[in-house]
């Protein structure tokens, strides 16, 4: 029976994970032991940071209508309260656009719940 060497296929499923660590420092980039390390640890804070990205979007949002609202002399629990009962579906990712681009019609939309 012929003897099956394997070098090829040992190096070709390192080198692919050693192409995710692309761009990592050090040793962790290169050295497989070192670099699969690096790349779960990425894939968990990948993971984690999916679901802060969405939280600290909607507070720095919140931060940004607050901001507009009390200039326009309303609170922030005030203004969204508001908009609920007067069946206005804006999201708070809309009005926070609409506060940094169009603050005109950002004041008009307060004016129509006052």
């Amino acid at each position: 029976m012929a003897r099956v060497k394997r070098g090829t296929i040992h190096h070709k499923r390192r080198s692919h994970l050693i192409a995710y660590a692309k761009g990592f420092k050090w040793g962790r980039n290169s050295k497989y032991v070192y670099a699969k390390q690096g790349v779960m640890k990425a894939w968990t804070y990948n993971y984690r940071d999916r679901k802060n990205h969405k939280r600290t979007n909607r507070a720095l949002w919140q931060i940004h209508i607050n901001a507009a609202s009390r200039e326009a002399g309303v609170s922030y629990s005030q203004l969204m309260g508001k908009l609920k009962k007067a069946n206005i579906l804006l999201d708070r990712k809309v009005l926070s656009e609409l506060t940094a681009t169009n603050p005109a019609i950002f004041n008009a939309v307060v004016a129509a719940i006052k």
